[in-house]
């Protein structure tokens, strides 16, 4: 009899050799994992949470420490803890960004903790960045002598991340350092740039190179002072890193990407923004065990292939796109609250016919950012499709956005056997605006009311890992009242009254939509949640 080789939030790769499979497993949410009869020894990556961007003036935030080995030894049956750090939030107007939370890998018993720390958070206006696995960068400045966090800290060997950047000390205003980088330091501030954040540094766990913990940009001041004509933001890092706010006019710092432990951008001025929030972190593990049984559950979090193992000749699947991003109000006459993001698209059957040493292709859908929509998932002829961003169909439809003219704006459509309709918005000039929740797999997005935000539409369960899971839920609406709760299945809930934060992310892994964001500040918005793809075996000859 087979077992579940994996955490319900984790990610499977396999391939056969001989009568061995290596097996790769990911994982994007704290959970647990029980070492399989036979394995005595894995391979691991683990990336802590990035720091969250400085407010006005910020500097980018660091990326999370960065931890690989080989052949560390592990005990068949026992069980172990995955611990994933969030990233860290973004900084309020001129305050700094908070830094992201350690990832650890642990067992009770004889006890063990392997530990990675979070990154530092980017400064605020005047203000050193923090200190973490990898620094943030210094916020911009009115007087010199401002300094980027120092990295590798706590200090381990080999390094777990690199110091960010400076601020410089003249022309003394306006320019931020940007966040450290598994890879590389963040670079300084120096007119008439901020600085990038520095490089991630890559790895071939999974199978192919990918880069991650990449340090957030700095933001920059855009009008008065120096420069009075905006300079240049800094960008963010290879490997995720979230670039500075658009200097062009003064806006919130893009979020580091989630699952890759990077830093958020600084914020640029003018305008009361947030820093972008920092990624949330990963773990990779990779071994090889006994080739498949019938039972096994194979569980992909990222795109990669699968070789059906010998003997097996049935699956079960499920397919699940990526969420799409919450919307930020187009309309620039009011305080202007955005629709929540559409849930990625859910297929599943039973029993699908597959033939020993055939390969497929999986692919993964991401999530979108804010106000774009998510990715497509596929495995064989099936294709989910990713969920609306905020405004748009999609796998799920969006909420409705708000009207000009006042009035009700309708929801956005969802495609047919895939997911639902969302929630239409609501506005009335010089009163309230709400956006309208995003649709689910399992049912449509609520309707806005008055200022207060449809809430998402519900996902849809599934046993097929064995336990119930509910994925695909839609994203809720944001109110200058009350924002909309995220729907069951991972749906992110929509921004609050004016000053109470930014609408929250899709849960990774159940293709959730992201929470609507406030007016013209699309990147406070809520990502929507990357996407799953689930086999079950079957039957096994």
């Amino acid at each position: 009899m087979g077992g579940i080789h994996l955490a319900l939030m984790g990610s499977f790769t396999a391939s056969v050799i001989s009568s061995r499979a290596t097996i790769i497993e990911s994982f994007a949410a704290t959970s647990s994992w029980t070492c399989p009869t036979g394995v005595t020894s894995i391979d691991y990556l683990i990336i802590a949470g990035g720091g969250g961007g400085g407010g006005n003036y910020g500097g980018g935030g660091g990326a999370g420490g960065f931890l690989a080995a080989s052949n560390y030894s592990v005990t068949p049956g026992t069980s172990y803890t995955f611990t994933i750090g969030a990233g860290g939030a973004g900084g309020g107007p001129s305050a700094s960004g908070s830094s992201g939370a350690n990832t650890t890998f642990a067992v009770t018993s004889p006890s063990s903790t392997l530990v990675t720390a979070g990154g530092g958070g980017g400064g605020g206006y005047e203000a050193n960045g923090g200190s973490g696995g990898s620094g943030g960068g210094a916020g911009g400045t009115g007087t010199p002598g401002y300094s980027g966090g120092a990295g590798n800290t706590p200090s381990v060997s080999p390094s777990q991340g690199n110091n960010g950047g400076n601020a410089p000390s003249s022309p003394a205003i306006g320019y931020s350092g940007g966040g450290g980088g598994a890879g590389a330091v963040g670079q300084s501030g120096a007119a008439p740039k901020s600085g990038d954040g520095g490089a991630g540094a890559a790895s071939s766990i999974s199978g192919t190179s990918v880069t991650y913990a990449g340090g957030g940009g700095g933001g920059i001041v855009s009008t008065g002072g120096t420069p009075s004509s905006p300079g240049t933001i800094g960008s963010g890092g290879s490997g995720g890193g979230g670039s500075g706010g658009n200097g062009a006019v003064g806006g919130a710092g893009y979020p580091g990407v989630n699952n890759t432990g990077s830093g958020g951008g600084g914020a640029s001025t003018p305008g009361t923004v947030y820093g972008g929030s920092g990624g949330s972190g990963f773990v990779v593990i990779k071994y090889t065990k006994s080739a498949a049984a019938n039972g096994d559950v194979y569980i992909f979090r990222q795109s990669s292939s699968w070789t059906v193992p010998t003997g097996v000749t049935a699956v079960d699947y499920l397919v699940v796109a990526g969420g799409g991003g919450g919307g930020g109000s187009t309309y620039p006459g009011s305080i202007g609250f955005g629709p929540g993001g559409g849930a990625g698209g859910l297929l599943t059957g039973t029993s699908y016919s597959v033939t020993p040493g055939n390969t497929f292709s999986i692919v993964v859908g991401a999530g979108g950012s804010s106000a774009a929509p998510g990715s497509n998932s596929s495995f064989a002829s099936f294709t989910a499709v990713g969920g609306g961003g905020g405004g748009a169909t999609g796998g799920s439809g969006s909420g409705g956005k708000q009207q000009s003219s006042g009035g009700t704006g309708p929801g956005f459509a969802g495609t047919p056997g895939q997911g639902n309709a969302g929630g239409s918005a609501t506005h009335q000039p010089g009163s309230y605006d709400a956006g309208g929740g995003g649709g689910g797999a399992g049912g449509a997005g609520g309707n806005s009311s008055g200022g207060t935000g449809g809430n998402g539409g519900p996902g849809s369960a599934s046993s097929i890992t064995g336990s119930s899971v509910t994925y695909a839920g839609g994203g809720g609406g944001s109110g200058n009242i009350t924002g909309g709760s995220g729907g069951s299945g991972g749906g992110g809930s929509g921004k609050g009254s004016p000053g109470t934060g930014v609408g929250t992310d899709g849960t990774a892994g159940l293709g959730g939509g992201g929470g609507g964001g406030p007016q013209m500040q699309a990147a406070q918005a809520g990502r929507g949640g990357g996407g799953v793809v689930i086999l079950k075996v079957v039957s096994v000859a």
